[in-house]
């Protein structure tokens, strides 16, 4: 294996409804809003890097109020030595990273959701990152 997980940790948690109508607005009709992933990595040592994956709820009509809702899981990867291809280092950090973590990140954001009173709340069990890696490429 080319790299190893050495820790995970939860970075950011945002969930920020500041007006009781836009509680209500969520909860009668959560199909305006959208779930989108995003994914970032920084070196932190020479062979060690942090790949953070954010979940986020943003809405799909930009006229609509914004809920803060956001959840970012934090993964450290030491990485082989004696890796030099930067596909495959790519694809550690876009595909195979968010693959493991992305449950984990998912329960996170169902808990916080439905102790809030969302109890309908729907996000893809699964998500085919190889896909999104794939269409960002072309």
């Amino acid at each position: 294996m080319s790299y190893k997980i050495i820790a995970k940790y939860i970075k950011k948690l945002d969930f920020d409804i500041s007006k009781p109508n836009m509680f209500f607005s969520l909860t009668k009709d959560i199909s305006n809003y959208k779930f989108k992933i995003d994914i970032k990595s920084n070196r932190f040592k020479e062979n060690i890097i942090e790949v953070q994956t954010t979940l986020l709820l943003e809405p799909k009509d930009k006229s609509l109020d914004k809920i803060n809702a956001l959840a970012t899981y934090s993964t450290m990867v030491e990485l082989d030595k004696n890796l030099n291809d930067k596909k495959k280092l790519e694809e550690i950090i876009l595909i195979e990273i968010p693959n493991k973590i992305y449950p984990e990140l998912r329960e996170v954001f169902i808990f916080i959701f439905e102790n809030s009173g969302f109890r309908d709340i729907k996000i893809d069990q699964k998500v085919d990152f190889r896909k999104l890696y794939l269409s960002r490429r072309n």
